[in-house]
């Protein structure tokens, strides 16, 4: 199989197609941006209010696997309150590609769940505002990402921790009496469970492709205990993907799934893996973990029958001693600048209350997005685990990420590419890690120097 790296593709259909909706959306947005940071600024709404509101909203999400059941609930709640607001959710299987299309048209609906591939400067011609970055800081984190010249476009639906996702029954019955905390130590812990049980020990979900993208989200701080290294470290730095000797990095983590590949401690074939059967082969213990973000947790739990044996433990990296983890946002809400002003507000009054009321960040294992929030009880594992958030891009530097990751066609956070590329790597035998690692840098390093980074 040949892997392809970037979201090039994607940008060139945003870039190509804007042109015929920019005009209409920019006055859209203008009236959009001033309501939100007065009237219906969303720090400022307060639910009660605007009951008498009439209102028909379409949401689109990629949380398919709830939109008749756990969504079909909080619309019933909702309306308790807000009686003549309706809600349609559509459900997109494909949901990263489908939805970077739909948006292009305009006519998408009224909620999104905004994809990674819209740059920053380019929110103002989808999105309204939510209000002031400076205002909605004080009340809510991780707001960073969908933000643009202090104003914010998008609000997280929660915040994920980034972990591994395991049956602790197997990995107990394997003999494997503390979670690993290095990557030899994790990969010693696949080998007792190849040996002594007869499940799977790491469940790649190669086949679903946008399963691997999880492996992206351990590369920088989770690796390198630096809240910056994403963009001070990985966007700027020098040789980002090179082997740094101390089982740290984003060396350390794809060099870790190699491994694994290698020495058979993955399924026989990674082209056939199923993601929705696999949910419950975990829980069952027919798999003994997988590589995913806390939102995984509850899909796992509520799978089969037994739950209790679910578990989540921080991703085995170590360092100067101490594990690490990122609070990063999942999806965030974004709001379309074209539909109407009444459909604006009811969006923002259903947004406020998913945040607020509904409890679904909980519910999907995840971490409210509130100031000075609690994590929740099935991340007891994470005590004295380094949290750390999100740091804002510097200012004149908000694409750059983007710029680069672009022109390096990797697709880091976006394709999963570079996973795949290490399973494939790792059944064939070559190239080997290291290998592919220098390849990424010089991918790198020549996008760098496209926008001016130098070394």
């Amino acid at each position: 199989m040949k892997v392809r790296y970037g979201k090039r593709l994607l940008a060139v259909v945003l870039a190509g197609t804007l042109t015929a909706s920019l005009a209409a959306c920019n006055k859209k947005v203008e009236s959009g941006a001033e309501k939100a940071d007065t009237a219906v600024a969303f720090d400022q709404i307060k639910l009660g209010e605007h009951t008498d509101l009439k209102a028909n909203l379409k949401f689109l999400t990629h949380k398919t696997d709830i939109v008749d059941t756990t969504f079909q609930e909080y619309i019933s709640e909702f309306q308790k309150m807000y009686p003549n607001i309706s809600i349609e959710y559509e459900g997109i299987t494909n949901y990263a590609n489908d939805i970077t299309t739909r948006l292009t048209t305009g006519d998408w609906g009224d909620i999104c769940m905004i994809p990674v591939t819209v740059d920053k400067n380019e929110l103002k011609n989808y999105f309204i505002t939510f209000g002031n970055l400076d205002e909605l800081s004080k009340e809510y984190t991780m707001l960073f990402n969908y933000s643009y010249d202090n104003k914010v476009y998008g609000l997280p639906s929660m915040g994920n921790t980034q972990g591994i996702v395991y049956n602790k029954r197997i990995f107990e019955e394997a003999g494997v009496k503390e979670t690993p905390k290095t990557p030899d130590e994790f990969l010693d812990a696949l080998s007792k469970i190849k040996d002594n049980t007869d499940a799977i020990p790491l469940y790649t979900n190669f086949a679903a492709g946008w399963t691997m993208t999880a492996w992206d989200a351990y590369i920088d701080a989770c690796a390198t205990g630096q809240a910056d290294f994403a963009h001070e470290g990985r966007v700027k730095g020098k040789n980002p993907f090179a082997d740094r000797g101390d089982q740290t990095g984003p060396y350390a983590v794809y060099n870790l799934l190699y491994e694994a590949v290698s020495r058979g401690l993955t399924e026989e074939d990674p082209t056939t893996t199923d993601w929705e059967g696999s949910k419950a082969r975990l829980n069952r213990g027919e798999i003994a973990c997988m590589a995913l973000g806390s939102w995984s947790i509850a899909q796992m739990k509520d799978a089969a029958e037994h739950g209790e044996d679910v578990a989540y433990m921080p991703f085995p990296i170590t360092v100067n001693g101490k594990q690490y983890t990122v609070v990063s946002p999942d999806y965030n809400y974004g709001i379309n600048c074209n539909s109407s002003a009444d459909n604006q507000l009811a969006a923002m009054l259903y947004v406020k209350w998913l945040i607020d009321k509904s409890g679904f960040e909980v519910s999907q294992g995840g971490v409210p997005i509130k100031v000075n929030a609690q994590l929740p009880d099935f991340l007891k594992a994470f005590d004295g685990v380094g949290l750390l958030y999100d740091l804002p891009t510097p200012a004149g530097e908000e694409t750059l990420g983007n710029d680069v990751n672009n022109e390096s066609e990797l697709g880091v956070n976006v394709s999963g590419a570079l996973a795949k590329a290490v399973v494939e790597a790792a059944i064939n035998g070559q190239p080997e890690m290291k290998e592919l690692a220098a390849e990424w840098d010089e991918k790198w390093t020549a996008a760098q120097e496209k926008y001016g980074i130098t070394h």
